[in-house]
């Protein structure tokens, strides 16, 4: 089998939004999305720790090569839900399950909860029926009920499962963590306004606030210094939309911004996320495709 390693390099240009109309829309993750059937690969900076438990400053470059199996659709057969197991609904394409995801993985969960990939654009049927009326993902099956919106999902998988903790320590932190995440509806709204052509300064705005809360917490590169729920919580929409913004717009959503450069950078260090990321290739095309289709994000 042959492996193919890609590696995605971004110039930093000082480059400001536009200020003229520039009406683009984005794919919504609960409903569009590209059927994953091959394994892939990614080059990626990995976590090493000295025996002392303390982080090595000096990151590994490995090629993880992904296990990501088949998503089930329409003709798959029914799951034996409620069974004992415990099981994480996510589609492969969508940010708010890729939360879940990443904190399942970040606390070693891998063997104990089953992660099962929906195709949105083909789902089965059963899904709505037996599993999450809703009909969206994430959702997670366990001590026969199901969990769903991802914010809710993060906090309960860190609170109710063993492993590394997600949740900072100290009044303080807790207070700020409430903040941040109370914010992450209004930052995408924000951004999405910007790349729909609603308006042309607001995700400089909300780029600008998260530049300033990465400032307020100096013992470590993450929002809260250590990272926590509120990395998980922006980590798959800033990969989203650094991308979007340097391919069709031509905008570095890091430049003059430092904060958050370094935030990308050691979120890029953390397997947990890496595992769990798209090929930027895809993310973009999906993007343009809705473009062309006249679609909102």
């Amino acid at each position: 089998m042959s492996v193919v390693v890609r590696v995605n390099l971004f110039s930093n240009p000082s480059i400001s939004l536009p200020s003229r109309g520039f009406s683009v829309t984005s794919s919504s993750c609960l409903y569009v999305g590209r059927k994953i059937l091959r394994p892939s690969s990614d080059l990626y900076l990995r976590q090493r720790y000295n025996s002392n438990g303390k982080r090595r400053t000096k990151p590994l470059l490995a090629v993880i090569a992904s296990s990501r199996v088949p998503e089930l659709d329409s003709s798959s057969e029914p799951l034996q839900v409620f069974d004992g197991s415990t099981r994480l609904y996510i589609s492969y394409t969508c940010p708010f399950a890729q939360r879940a995801w990443i904190a399942r993985n970040y606390k070693g969960l891998q063997d104990k909860i089953e992660l099962v990939p929906i195709d949105l654009t083909n789902r089965p049927a059963w899904y709505k029926e037996r599993v999450y009326e809703s009909n969206k993902v994430p959702a997670l099956e366990h001590n026969n009920r199901v969990i769903g919106e991802s914010l809710d999902l993060i906090k309960y998988i860190d609170s109710n499962f063993e492993g590394l903790s997600l949740t900072p320590d100290g009044p303080e932190k807790q207070a700020f963590a409430d903040e941040l995440l109370s914010y992450t509806d209004s930052f995408s709204k924000a951004v999405r306004s910007t790349l729909n052509g609603d308006d042309n300064d607001a995700a400089d705005a909300a780029f600008d606030y998260i530049e300033r809360a990465l400032s307020k917490f100096k013992e470590g590169s993450f929002f809260l210094g250590q990272f926590s729920l509120v990395d998980v919580a922006y980590a798959p929409f800033i990969e989203r939309f650094q991308l979007i913004f340097k391919d069709v717009m031509n905008v570095d959503i890091t430049s003059g911004r430092p904060n958050l450069a370094l935030w990308i950078q050691e979120v890029n260090k953390i397997e947990a996320y890496t595992e769990t990321r798209q090929d930027p290739q895809v993310i973009v095309e999906r993007y343009k495709k809705r473009v062309q289709a006249g679609l909102r994000l």
